[in-house]
């Protein structure tokens, strides 16, 4: 890993110099979105196109991700209380300009399912937050397109 990150609170999600937001309703209950989330770390692979690996660390207090592109997490989990919240900090990455950055999916039943909610929070160096800036869209479209295969996963 090229850099170690500010270790930040789950509060940093409400502070965050950058903070985007994304929802996106589905079918699925709750429950079994927050263990797709939550328990079962590996199987990120196969609903969102972006992660070419997960794994748990430290027994499952931390994860390891990896991304399309070569962009590399290690990750602590701050919050796992199902089936409402799940979050995590990433410690270290080799994104340049990145100082911190925490991600909290939040979880609401609807008449129908579930309204799922993607903060992504972050700071980093200006170009850093530029970069996020301009990467909005591809971000939304990303949890857009990964919700929906979610859910169509957890439909079968």
């Amino acid at each position: 890993m090229a850099r170690r990150l500010r270790p930040v609170g789950l509060d940093f999600v409400e502070t965050a110099p950058i903070r985007m937001v994304f929802a996106r309703d589905v079918a699925a209950a709750p429950g079994p979105v927050f263990r797709a989330l939550a328990e079962d770390v590996p199987g990120w692979v196969a609903w969102f196109s972006a992660v070419t690996l997960a794994r748990p660390t430290d027994d499952g207090a931390g994860r390891e991700i990896r991304l399309r592109g070569g962009t590399r997490f290690e990750e602590t989990v701050l919050a796992a209380k199902g089936p409402e919240v799940y979050a995590y900090r990433v410690d270290a990455t080799n994104a340049p300009g990145a100082r911190a950055l925490v991600e909290e999916w939040r979880l609401t039943p609807t008449e129908s399912g579930t309204r799922v909610r993607w903060t992504f929070a972050a700071d980093g160096t200006a170009t850093f937050r530029c970069a996020l800036r301009l990467a909005r869209p591809g971000l939304g479209r990303a949890f857009r397109d990964a919700v929906t295969s979610l859910d169509g996963r957890l439909a079968r």
